[in-house]
């Protein structure tokens, strides 16, 4: 028996009608849901300088107590979680932990090591940190792919395979391999820009179309020029012109930091909420 597993990240405000919808996607596909809660610690402790040379660390009287209420309402709602996957008739566990910063990557990245795919719970975006943090530390520390916006197990029957000849393209087009197979029609976008070192010679993307149609993949392969456009904004121009209902293209194909201050593609996809998405790096 083959059983997909799926890391499901949520925090303590997840709503019940969302678990339960996780956990009976998960329950129709056979499939087992892998729970990670996660909540941010009460404002930590902080250094403070003062006329001496010595400093000191400042804590709030409340914070231990404060820590501890946290902890205790992270464990009485993953109970909850665990309780309505036991009424959805859903396989699946309940991790939780109240942590910040390396933390949350770390131990998303730990969890994600024995799962097949990574998932978010609706509104965990709205927790910045969180969402932050566990997806930064899923795509560079953990082995699967992650999709955002798009709720767990769904079937996708149109996507939209972003490719631009780098090894984060490819990656995705690797790791997005069992949804392709299984989609209606496969639309590889090809990106290419003269600032490309990578590049597929004259007609770009005809090996990997080749490639998924060895795989029994129905696919259209489009080249679109980069024109000095967003190619963020292309592939949702391009992917919604297909009709396509999710997109698979790699994260971070350059540096993180030269992503952080000039943005990029990477970038403008995760801050979009309309197409669900799956990232690979």
């Amino acid at each position: 028996m083959q059983r997909n597993t799926a890391l499901y990240v949520l925090a303590t405000d997840t709503s019940d009608e969302a678990v339960i919808a996780a956990a009976e996607a998960a329950q129709r596909q056979d499939a087992y849901l892998a729970c990670l809660l996660l909540d941010n610690p009460p404002g930590r402790p902080y250094f403070v300088s003062g006329t001496t040379a010595f400093g000191s660390t400042a804590m709030p009287a409340d914070w231990v107590d404060r820590l501890r209420e946290a902890r205790q309402a992270a464990e009485t709602r993953a109970g909850e979680v665990s309780g309505l996957l036991t009424r959805s008739c859903c396989s699946g566990d309940v991790q939780y932990a109240v942590c910040a910063g390396a933390d949350i990557r770390l131990l998303c990245a730990q969890r994600a090591k024995s799962c097949d795919i990574a998932q978010f719970a609706d509104g965990l975006r709205d927790r910045e940190d969180v969402f932050r943090e566990a997806l930064h530390g899923l795509l560079f520390q953990s082995p699967v792919p992650v999709i955002v916006n798009g709720a767990p197990f769904t079937r996708y029957s149109r996507i939209f395979l972003a490719w631009d000849s780098s090894l984060a393209a490819s990656r995705a087009a690797h790791a997005a391999l069992t949804y392709l197979r299984h989609a209606q029609e496969v639309v590889i976008g090809c990106f290419e820009s003269s600032a490309s070192d990578q590049r597929d010679g004259e007609d770009p993307g005809t090996d990997v179309a080749a490639w998924l149609s060895h795989h029994g993949c129905n696919v259209t392969l489009s080249q679109f020029p980069g024109g000095g456009q967003n190619v963020g904004h292309g592939i949702q121009q391009r992917a919604r012109e297909a009709g396509a209902d999710l997109v698979a293209m790699g994260a971070y194909g350059h540096s993180r930091l030269r992503e952080a201050v000039f943005g990029g593609t990477t970038r403008t996809m995760i801050e979009q909420t309309d197409l669900p998405v799956l990232f690979a790096h």
